[in-house]
């Protein structure tokens, strides 16, 4: 099957003094919140939305801590909701999106291959945990990795992916690299192109002939998740009805979410990823030991168990600086 691109480019705003900055994304942040509600509530597509949305069993429980916290999962399951742990279901992005009390916005990327204790079920690939258990296991094994209670749960269907950047016209991403990758048929020239929805999920999904494996995976995923959310946020989806109409109902078929997560939580969500296109949070990947980890035959993500818990406690607080990029290679 032929993967397809065009070519665009790119720009990026530059802040001033953090008072004047903070303002303008507190406006913005307001304009855009306003703009969803006259859309969803006015024009009477909030209920709409609601009754739309699929709910199934995710959630651990746990006690609750501080903070806010999204676990956003892109699965290959297209036959409905995961809630009997179906074998050979796969996800290939796993981010962790926290909101704290006070601080920036956290998003995070959880590469898929780490190593890790998989609750009843020992250590493997953090992966496994959705193919073995569903979103139960998956959400256990996150909260375990790092402390933070799941709050909400949003699980992305591959071919949703491809519907919804589809439906808002296709979106920009950037890579400086020529590829041609047989696994993902991903055929990219190095640069900025505006891709449809076949070579956006090719784009977030080749990792074999990018030198960084499932890191640089998750960097070009974050890519495609925050163009995404942008383009859905701009003033020709939110001012268009009709545009909005046809982006809400693709973008639903897409959407798996836990019991508790509502129309307004998906719209909260919204708002927190499209303010880290403006380098207001902090984005990147839990510490990383080594991404060549060997073990039972096969390479795997070792995360770095003595920078871990000191790690999540800060994302948990608020504590790293806005902007700041975490993680990544040793």
């Amino acid at each position: 099957m032929p993967p397809r691109s065009t070519a665009a480019g790119e720009s990026r705003p530059v802040a001033t003094t953090a008072g004047p900055r903070r303002k303008r994304h507190l406006l913005r942040n307001s304009v855009i919140a306003l703009l969803l509600i006259v859309v969803l509530v006015v024009g009477g597509t909030w209920r709409w939305v609601e009754s739309r949305l699929i709910h199934g069993d995710a959630l651990s429980g746990a006690a609750d801590t501080p903070g806010e916290t999204y676990l956003i999962v892109g699965s290959d399951s297209r036959d409905g909701w995961l809630d009997d742990g179906t074998e050979g279901a796969r996800t290939d992005t796993i981010m962790l999106l926290h909101k704290p009390v006070n601080g920036p916005v956290a998003l995070l990327s959880i590469p898929r291959d780490s190593w890790v204790d998989i609750p009843g079920n020992g250590s493997g690939k953090i992966n496994a945990s959705f193919a073995w258990g569903g979103a139960p296991l998956l959400v256990q094994t996150v909260e375990q990795l790092t402390g933070l209670t799941i709050d909400h749960y949003v699980e992305v269907g591959f071919t949703g992916v491809v519907d919804i950047v589809d439906a808002v016209g296709g979106v920009e991403l950037c890579y400086d690299s020529d590829v041609n990758d047989e696994k993902s048929e991903l055929n990219w020239t190095a640069g900025c192109h505006v891709a449809d929805g076949a070579t956006a999920l090719a784009f977030s999904r080749m990792r074999y002939s990018d030198p960084l494996g499932d890191i640089g995976r998750t960097q070009r995923q974050q890519q495609v998740m925050s163009a995404v959310v942008s383009a859905i946020l701009s003033p020709s989806i939110l001012l268009n009805p009709f545009a909005a109409h046809h982006v809400a109902d693709v973008g639903l078929n897409a959407f798996r979410v836990d019991d508790d997560t509502h129309a307004l939580d998906l719209a909260q969500a919204a708002l927190a990823f499209h303010s880290a296109l403006g380098g207001g949070a902090v984005t990147g990947t839990p510490p990383i030991a080594t991404i060549d980890y060997r073990v039972d035959g096969q390479s795997a993500v070792l995360l770095d168990a003595d920078q871990a818990p000191e790690f999540w406690q800060q994302i948990m607080n608020g504590e790293i600086a806005a902007g700041t990029q975490v993680g990544g290679l040793p």
